[in-house]
């Protein structure tokens, strides 16, 4: 059965590993981001693998935008059967000193704009029965160590929009069930090789996070893991 995934927040580091992952799967992949060249860059290298991609650039903190994204989608591509959303914004670094549109456009795009999604491809996940799967990161936790780092990496904004997020996972992974809709989380604990984190240390690979977005995708069961 033909299927695609939106892969939203697309990149070089996991977004891309996923993207690899569910298009050898026999996924069809609708590529997302602001950057058309980036986009363009990512489509070509995958079609070399024999992969189906399109590109659809797109502002991922403006609801209008992703509402009409999603309709391009579904009119171009096969159904909906998987959202990813791996987009996350690094504004409001420090708390102190961010300004009101600087918070609002870490929400947007880490929250609002993934309910935004689930609500325009909500359609197709119902018939197809898909999934939601959702990048989140350490600094989220409820700790002292990833409150350390929060600070110390100018990375405030980016800790409260995935704590949020941890939450935001939870609720729609219960009102979705009734749906037989599944979501679920990868938190990545550590720096993924090859990413803008990346200082050179980092020993986690994309492929590692991706190999567990598709565990859950074929497994249907925990709305958590960490990696």
């Amino acid at each position: 059965m033909a299927k695609t995934i939106i892969v939203a927040g697309y990149g070089s580091g996991i977004s891309h590993a996923v993207a690899e992952k569910f298009g050898a799967a026999g996924f069809s992949l609708a590529l997302v981001a602001r950057s058309a060249d980036k986009l363009a860059a990512g489509v070509k290298q995958l079609e070399a693998k024999g992969i189906s991609a399109a590109a659809f650039p797109a502002d991922l903190g403006d609801p209008s935008a992703i509402q009409s994204l999603v309709a391009q989608v579904r009119k171009q591509l096969p159904p909906i059967t998987a959202l990813h959303w791996n987009a996350y914004s690094s504004a409001a670094g420090d708390l102190l000193s961010a300004d009101a549109n600087e918070l609002k456009q870490a929400y947007d795009i880490a929250l609002t704009g993934l309910v935004i999604a689930v609500q325009a491809a909500l359609p197709d996940l119902k018939a197809q029965q898909g999934a939601v799967l959702v990048t989140n990161g350490g600094l989220g936790a409820n700790d002292p160590a990833a409150n350390d780092a929060a600070v110390g990496w100018n990375a405030m904004g980016l800790a409260l929009t995935n704590a949020a997020k941890h939450k935001l996972v939870g609720i729609l992974a219960r009102r979705l069930q009734k749906e037989a809709v599944y979501v679920g989380q990868v938190t990545v604990t550590t720096i993924v090789k090859g990413t803008s984190w990346d200082d050179g240390t980092a020993t986690l690979e994309a492929s590692s996070v991706a190999a567990k977005f598709w565990d859950l995708y074929e497994g249907r069961k925990d709305t958590y893991v960490s990696v």
